[in-house]
């Protein structure tokens, strides 16, 4: 399981891309897509919600359960992906592409984010 490099890491299992004019992407990561199993249904934040770092704004449900989303960052919804509410599964099949959830305009910047290799040892421990 790869982590791309290039993005940033929650605890909760998201992943945050690098700011471009201020709005990041938003999605959660495939160790946490594996570890859902199968996602059948998704409820994402609208657009213009305001998403508070650490803090619930959506939720991933899977054949095995149901999950919290989290923000990994505070700031103004800008955009979610229309295409994994209409097809979870791409949540599974490429959870750093097709699969991602929001993207946020991002309020200050995120200061607990773990970097790859970080998030790496993180899931290993």
């Amino acid at each position: 399981m790869s982590n791309p490099q290039q993005l940033r890491y929650s605890k909760e299992h998201e992943w945050l891309s690098v700011a471009e004019e201020g709005v990041s992407t938003v999605g959660i990561t495939e160790h946490a897509a594996n570890a859902l199993g199968d996602v059948v249904f998704v409820q994402l934040p609208a657009v213009g919600d305001t998403v508070t770092a650490g803090e619930t704004c959506g939720e991933l449900e899977s054949t095995k359960s149901v999950s919290d989303l989290y923000s990994p960052v505070t700031g103004e919804v800008v955009a979610a992906n229309q295409d994994v509410v209409d097809d979870p599964s791409l949540v599974n099949s490429a959870p750093f592409e097709g699969g991602w959830l929001f993207k946020v305009k991002i309020d200050g910047e995120p200061d607990d984010l773990l970097s790859s290799d970080e998030y790496t040892a993180f899931t290993a421990g």
